[in-house]
């Protein structure tokens, strides 16, 4: 974090505390020593200001303790990095001879074209909403987000057989066409026919997919932080596995694969991890010192080992069911989630890539470092839409890699996505989003509208029997109602000489 960075921190936890100390005063009705009484539209407006949702939020981000030492690994260096480009670009230029080579001189070029915009994205672009271990990282994988999808679209542009081998360029090994595994067939744990390992069955499943999964859930929930959500993406994936392995050979598993190794174990004990972490986080204390501040070598050691944790936390409660624009978001992000999910087979299946590529690596390390800020990203502009009044770049960015990656598989091979489903399948998934709308159209809609209906009904029922209660105990009120009414009427009226002074 730069020193101008480092200072508006300090300054908006400060203002953020005195908002909360502020309101806290003014429910309670009462002012420390030293503050003038305020006034009673001032009561209003901090009231106003501090509604309970956005205090809670502002009490959980300033929970952090920052002495503000700014040291030289916080600096923005951008002259330093500059000077140093420029001085690449002009060895580059006097005293290294061009080869005569046009494809490695074309691959070069791009390559320094790629680096020059990362040094000034690195630099220059926007902070997120994470700073450590360090503000430059997020802003690098910001930039490599770009990148990557600037690469999409130029691929998407291509006919099917030049976007194949161009492939080639990345990789000699790359453009030919692979066969998809089949992790079906013989689906028995145990076979007796195979007296010399009645379990190979489960062996040959036990491959490095096994701990991929674990890892992948236990990121997946440090990202979207809520159990319930975890478990409704981990499972619709596994029912799509089985309505598109006709598609995909890679899809076809056993039954106890799905549910057993993928659902229970794999992605069941990397969710419970993860939400293990959770707690950690929302209950370890955020107290930053500078790291020569710190007398004790242990205490040094530590404090580069929290160097990677998060600056602050922040607990999600996406609370679907609380209106509308909360259900249509989380459907929307579940969804985002599956596509991006699946798309990570479908691409291997149409660029021809196989499953241990490092490219195929590569992708799933690209999500795992700007997932985490685009759902924070996601997040803030839901819950605090007044605040936040765009849609993050991060988010921005996943959403469109995510969509441009479905369309290239669409124009790659639409034979493969045209085979008809299967019409039990088609059932199962009619029937889903059928019991979906139902339930939305009752939830927002008619279950509001019922409610409204018996509270009005209700108001209605109980205004009569107050008017006859008050008329019968000739209560001053029905006294001085009927006064005003019959005053009213003279005002209205005039008084009787004025009137027939009028007529006559």
């Amino acid at each position: 974090m730069t020193k101008s960075e480092s200072k508006r921190s300090g300054v908006s936890a400060g203002k953020c505390a005195s908002a909360a100390s502020a309101a806290e005063q003014v429910n309670n009705g009462s002012f420390d020593v030293g503050f003038p009484e305020p006034s009673p539209a001032a009561k209003a407006k901090v009231l106003k200001q501090t509604s309970k949702e956005s205090l809670h939020r502002r009490i959980a981000e300033c929970e952090v303790y920052d002495d503000g030492t700014n040291t030289f690994f916080w600096r923005a260096h951008t002259l330093t990095v500059l000077f140093i480009l420029t001085c690449a670009l002009v060895y580059v230029t006097l005293l290294e001879e061009t080869p005569h080579d046009t494809a490695y001189n074309t691959k070069r070029g791009i390559v320094a074209s790629i680096l020059v915009f990362l040094c000034f994205g690195v630099t220059q672009a926007k902070d997120g909403p994470f700073t450590r271990p360090h503000p430059a990282y997020w802003r690098f994988w910001l930039c490599v987000s770009v990148v990557y999808e600037l690469f999409l679209i130029f691929i998407l542009f291509q006919t099917v057989h030049d976007g194949r081998q161009f492939m080639k360029y990345i990789d000699p090994k790359l453009g030919v066409a692979l066969p998809e595994r089949d992790y079906g067939g013989n689906c028995l744990i145990y076979d007796p026919g195979n007296a010399t390992d009645p379990f190979h069955n489960l062996w040959d499943k036990m491959d490095g997919f096994v701990p991929a999964h674990f890892l992948g859930w236990y990121i997946k929930t440090l990202m979207i932080r809520d159990w319930w959500m975890c478990m409704m993406i981990s499972v619709m994936f596994e029912f799509l596995e089985y309505s598109l392995e006709h598609q995909l050979p890679n899809f076809s598993e056993c039954w106890w694969d799905h549910w057993i190794m993928d659902v229970l174990v794999c992605n069941g004990l990397g969710i419970y991890c993860g939400m293990k972490t959770l707690a950690w986080l929302s209950m370890k204390p955020y107290q930053w010192q500078g790291l020569w501040n710190i007398p004790t070598y242990k205490g040094k050691i530590k404090r580069i080992a929290f160097q990677f944790t998060p600056y602050s936390w922040a607990k999600f409660e996406w609370r679907p069911a609380s209106d509308l624009r909360r259900w249509l978001a989380v459907l929307g992000i579940i969804f985002m989630f599956l596509l991006a999910e699946l798309n990570t087979f479908y691409l291997k299946f149409v660029l021809w890539m196989p499953p241990e590529h490092y490219l195929v690596l590569l992708r799933l390390v690209f999500f795992v470092n700007v997932g985490g800020v685009a759902m924070r990203e996601i997040y803030d502009f839901m819950d605090d839409p007044k605040f936040h009044k765009k849609l993050g770049q991060q988010a921005w960015l996943v959403s469109a890699i995510t969509v441009t990656e479905f369309l290239i598989v669409v124009k790659y091979d639409p034979h493969t996505l045209m085979l008809p489903i299967p019409f039990s399948v088609m059932q199962c998934w009619f029937l889903g989003i059928f019991l979906i709308l139902i339930w939305t159209l009752w939830r927002f809609f008619i279950r509001d509208i019922t409610l409204r209906y018996k509270e009005t009904r209700r108001r209605k029922q109980e205004a009569p029997v107050d008017w006859d209660r008050q008329l019968g105990n000739g209560s001053p009120g029905a006294a001085g109602a009927a006064g005003l009414a019959s005053s009213g009427r003279s005002k209205l009226n005039g008084s009787s000489d004025s009137l027939r002074q009028r007529k006559s």
